[in-house]
């Protein structure tokens, strides 16, 4: 539902569109529509987006915002990057309100996923 003046969309960068795709697919479970060759959206996972075809990446130690994704089991979400192709920039912490740990995806752009403390 698109409600006024609230966080509608969200476009991130992607050196390489289908590796991508097929990481969010395999770890999270995402869909996409592509529109053409350089452009692929999602939708109904909290927030809907898209990735287009860029030589760039989200990194939020340059100042770009970070995207934080839930999960029940942090541990197994973890395994699960790890084991598609992602890479763990910062391994599991605690922070104030439960953990997390940040990773890339295959074209570089940074994510965490949080889950509640144990």
């Amino acid at each position: 539902m698109n409600i006024h003046h609230k966080i509608n969309y969200v476009e991130f960068p992607a050196r390489d569109i289908q590796k991508t795709k097929d990481f969010f697919q395999s770890v999270f479970g995402w869909s996409f529509t592509d529109y053409g060759d350089e452009y692929t959206a999602f939708s109904d996972q909290g927030l809907d987006g898209g990735f287009y075809a860029a030589p760039l990446k989200s990194d939020a130690s340059q100042g770009a915002a970070l995207i934080v994704l839930f999960s029940d089991d942090l541990e197994a979400t973890e395994q699960q990057v790890i084991a598609a192709g992602g890479q763990i920039i910062r391994p599991i912490f605690d922070f104030p309100g439960g953990r997390r740990f940040h990773f890339t995806e295959p074209s570089g752009n940074e994510f965490a996923v949080w889950a509640e403390p144990r």
